[in-house]
């Protein structure tokens, strides 16, 4: 009898093969079946990943000009992360000069080549960072063809300088919180801090959380609630002598808030623009403010702190934006210092010019009393402390070892000691009457801009880019703890 074989027997397919063949076949039926449904799913999850921005075909014959197409749209999209206080990576984008010259990742923009300049890859949303972040509106195909086509044609600069345009605030992205202040109580209980526009305060014995500090009444510019101390960015912190009242500083407004509470007591407006350096005189009866509008004018004002009234407002004291105030221990005088390079001494209440220090090479970024009033220490965007004899008016000495800007110093108490903090990221004891360095506290990993320490010098903390406040034993320089806003990721814990 002639034994007939199926195809897939024989000499290359073994007998049992005819007995798995039909198992592979309905499996390979059920996967081919199954395979748009893969298809589909994977589709989906591409879809739902953020998709570059198609650039549409501008039909056009003028050319783009900066003032008419390209500020309006950083101004929407932008300028909230990047203008005034607030310039993540470094990048100011609040005028052509500033945007042309670039921040942490380089310049933005290569005159000619829109393809390669990173503004367009970031606004694109082809090249990580994007621009704007996730949670925000991203530009439309036809503002990023606006932007590419201008730097095509050589990103131009303004044609002529444009009266300054009212400033409409819409409120702080979410992803926005650097600490660019903080403060210590007097008694050393509790530290205050502000991440992006809130303020919330800490016990410092453990660093536990007590409460946040909102405007009952802050709205933005769709008339919704929104839950923050400020509606931009929290410039600049202080508490009063007594510890009743903390001061905050932010875009045309300062607050003075119940300390122990976290009620709203008063808000003082009338400022032109941002105010970024608060302080009480030792008496606490008055509260000196600075700031004012970048290579504009400084702004310097005195307030009698328990009523909000205006005490006096010294016209051109500086050239350009005031960062450090502070009262000379009797009160009677007061210490200013700017972007101008000068520090310089105002008699109060009169607001009498009475002297002036210059030796810095750039910004003099906060200032000073030793507890007698006859020193005066500086720190400056060119990387030294400065220290000045008042009735000499001459310089004593320079010293610091800083890489970078040293941002902010403080006194501690009534000792030669003084604090600083700095871009390099070092926080730092040192002696100004020789010069001599410290102890240091760790643990920091970018750019600081706020540093605090009780009078007794047992509590220290700092804050800046990071995004974290780092509370310290001021006594051995262990970290107490790491804070980080309520609801936010806590740091990692240092291996």
């Amino acid at each position: 009898m002639t034994q007939t074989r199926s195809a897939s027997e024989g000499p290359l397919f073994p007998r049992w093969w005819s007995s798995l063949f039909p198992r592979l076949r309905f499996g390979l039926v059920c996967l081919l079946a199954a395979l748009p449904g893969l298809l589909l799913g994977q589709e989906t999850k591409s879809k739902s990943a953020i998709q570059p921005i198609a650039i549409v075909k501008l039909d056009r014959k003028e050319p783009v000009t900066y003032e008419k197409d390209v500020e309006p749209i950083l101004v929407n999209k932008c300028q909230t992360c990047h203008s005034g206080s607030v310039t993540e990576a470094k990048l100011d984008m609040g005028t052509y000069e500033s945007l042309m010259k670039g921040g942490k990742r380089g310049k933005p923009i290569v005159p000619g080549h829109a393809a390669d300049s990173l503004l367009v890859k970031s606004a694109g949303r082809t090249q990580k960072p994007f621009m704007p972040p996730k949670s925000e509106e991203p530009l439309t195909p036809q503002e990023l063809a606006l932007i590419k086509l201008w730097i095509d044609q050589g990103a131009r600069p303004p044609a002529m300088q444009r009266e300054k345009a009212k400033v409409i605030l819409t409120g702080l992205p979410l992803s926005v919180h650097p600490v660019r202040a903080l403060a210590v109580s007097p008694d050393k209980s509790a530290i205050a801090a502000g991440w992006g526009n809130q303020i919330h305060v800490y016990e410092t014995a453990k660093g536990a959380y007590l409460r946040s500090l909102i405007d009952p009444d802050l709205k933005v510019q769709d008339s919704k609630p929104v839950k923050a101390a400020h509606i931009a960015m929290v410039d600049a912190l202080a508490y009063s002598p007594n510890g009743k009242v903390l001061a905050s500083g932010s875009f045309q407004e300062v607050i003075l808030w119940d300390a122990p509470t976290g009620r709203l007591r008063k808000k003082l407006t009338g400022f032109a623009d941002k105010v970024v350096t608060l302080a009480f005189s030792a008496d606490g009866k008055m509260l000196a403010t600075g700031g004012g509008a970048p290579t504009q004018d400084g702004e310097i004002k005195v307030f009698d702190a328990a009523g909000g009234n205006l005490i006096v407002d010294i016209k051109n004291g500086h050239s350009d934006t005031v960062f450090g105030v502070c009262f000379s221990p009797d009160g009677k005088k007061l210490a200013t210092c700017g972007a101008d390079k000068f520090v310089k001494v105002f008699e109060i209440p009169s607001g009498k010019f009475l002297k002036s220090f210059e030796g810095h090479t750039h910004h003099v970024l906060d200032v000073g009393w030793r507890a007698d009033g006859k020193l005066l220490a500086s720190a400056g965007a060119d990387n030294v402390i400065k220290v000045w004899d008042y009735e000499k008016g001459e310089q004593v000495r320079t010293f610091g070892n800083h890489t970078k800007q040293v941002t902010r110093l403080v006194f501690k108490g009534k000792t030669s000691e003084i604090l600083t903090c700095s871009g390099d990221s070092v926080v730092r004891f040192w002696n100004v009457d020789n010069g001599g360095g410290g102890m240091t506290f760790g643990g920091n990993k970018d750019f600081l801009y706020a540093v605090g320490v009780s009078p007794d010098g047992q509590v220290v903390a700092a804050g800046g880019e990071e995004g974290v406040v780092r509370l310290y034993n001021g006594g051995n320089g262990q970290l107490i703890k790491a804070l980080a806003p309520p609801g936010a990721e806590a740091p990692p814990k240092k291996k």
